[in-house]
């Protein structure tokens, strides 16, 4: 006679192949990977999960603080400036500032994260025919400072390096170093740079050196 404990456990083991059977080795706990379905891409919003794009508009000519405004507009929130005589000047109160340049032209489309930059010159002065940069890092050897702005010339310097600066026309103090511009200095360019002290002169920008 077969006991009741034999018949239990034999029906315990179909039940259990049966539902091994049933189970695929894709269900739940799978670490293959799967193909996204169509649509699969689309964000939330049901639009193709690519960056938004725009058409950079002209700026070129426009007070800086109206082009910025301007640019955030059109949708473009990354923006900066830089000084286009190379003076590394601050433009700290935009709407004494001009545009003469911008990084990406006019009519160009490009995602709406791109930082567009303008190259900005003050109301009163005049465009360059094209930007002028500020001197790179010097490294280990002394660049040619002349017609620099002691600004400019004091930032390409290790910040470490001791720095003089004398009004090569008067007796003035030099305080706004980004309104002076190098006539001389000390060592002369090429020279090799290991931690000496720079002595420069130097005159207003508008002056002549002597």
């Amino acid at each position: 006679m077969v006991s009741r404990t034999t018949i239990g456990a034999a029906v315990g083991v179909l039940v259990i192949v049966g539902t091994m059977s049933a189970c695929g080795p894709d269900d739940a706990g799978s670490s293959k990977n799967t193909t996204p379905t169509a649509g699969a891409a689309k964000t939330a919003g049901g639009k193709d999960d690519k960056a938004e794009t725009k058409t950079v508009p002209g700026f070129i000519g426009m007070g800086l603080q109206s082009a910025q405004d301007s640019a955030q507009s059109a949708g473009f929130q990354s923006l900066s400036s830089h000084d286009s005589l190379g003076r590394d000047r601050m433009q700290a109160f935009d709407r004494n500032w001009k545009v003469c340049s911008q990084n990406v032209a006019a009519g160009t489309v490009v995602p709406v994260d791109t930082e567009l930059d303008f190259g900005a010159v003050k109301l009163d002065e005049t465009c360059p025919a094209k930007d002028r940069t500020t001197p790179a890092e010097a490294g280990g050897t002394m660049p040619d400072f002349a017609g620099k702005s002691v600004k400019a010339a004091r930032v390409s310097l290790d910040s470490g390096t001791s720095i003089s600066v004398k009004d090569a026309a008067e007796d003035r103090f030099v305080l706004v170093e980004s309104n002076w511009q190098v006539c001389t200095q000390e060592p002369a360019a090429g020279a090799k740079l290991n931690g000496q002290p720079v002595e420069f002169t130097a005159v207003k920008f508008g002056e002549s050196c002597p």
